[in-house]
């Protein structure tokens, strides 16, 4: 368990400050751009109900919450770790009201018979058990890799498909490279896709895509001319930065 008394204060602010981050000392999953990406890219509203699915910290949770503070908003986490910072992070960005972070299997995961969420936002590990070389760094092996042999990309989507609700949204980043499979897994089950390709810089290849698409819709897709991220000189762009610090939303 982390000793919460020896931190001081918090390591990562996004969105210009506003949101403030505990993370691991030492090891584990960074927050980066793509939490904040992702989380803007979900059409939460106020009342909405927005499950953080492998939530880490609460990056995208509470990036989520700080656009739409009148969301219900819940995160689930395989590790106590990342819970026990994630539920300091609500504490020190004034979250308390309608936010829980809770550990638990993504598998295993309900909060009601029938299915509860209005919204499903992941940052899921890029890679899957014996694809890659694991780190020596347990929190940062099974943020990059997974935390059983057994549990992969499909895992994620039909639990996220479980918990939503009839044209709910499910919102994912991921590598574009997956774009095929994230598609072949999605299926019959979900539809109305967005897809929305992050460049890294003008006439460079994407590298990440998020994608947010409809439970119970017809299969289809859109393919957004999508948003590049940095200048020449590795500043962000304008449009970035009115994601990154302002806060807009990706739509």
């Amino acid at each position: 368990m982390i000793d919460m008394s020896v931190i001081k204060k918090p390591e990562t602010y996004v969105l210009d400050g506003r949101v403030g981050l505990f993370q691991p000392s030492e090891g584990g999953f960074r927050t980066s751009l793509d939490s904040v990406m992702v989380a803007s890219a979900c059409p939460a509203r106020a009342q909405d109900h927005v499950l953080d699915m492998g939530c880490g910290v609460g990056a995208v949770g509470l990036c989520v919450k700080y656009r739409v503070p009148d969301c219900y908003m819940t995160g689930i986490d395989w590790d106590q770790n990342f819970i026990d910072l994630a539920q300091k992070n609500i504490e020190i960005n004034d979250f308390a009201q309608d936010t829980q972070f809770i550990k638990s299997d993504i598998r295993d995961f309900r909060l009601d018979e029938k299915p509860f969420f209005d919204h499903v936002v992941m940052n899921p590990p890029f890679y899957e058990a014996g694809a890659h070389t694991p780190s020596p760094d347990p929190l940062k092996k099974f943020a990059n890799g997974y935390a059983e042999e057994d549990l992969n990309l499909e895992d994620w989507i039909r639990s996220a498909h479980r918990v939503l609700k009839s044209r709910g949204t499910l919102t994912i980043i991921y590598p574009t490279l997956s774009l095929d499979r994230i598609f072949m897994m999605l299926g019959r089950r979900f539809g109305a896709s967005d897809v929305f390709p992050l460049w890294p810089r003008t006439g460079e290849a994407s590298k990440r895509v998020i994608i947010r698409t409809i439970k119970d819709r017809q299969p289809s897709a859109t393919l957004h001319p999508g948003l590049v991220l940095h200048e020449e000189n590795g500043d962000y762009t304008h449009a970035a930065n009115q994601i990154l610090r302002a806060g807009k939303t990706l739509f």
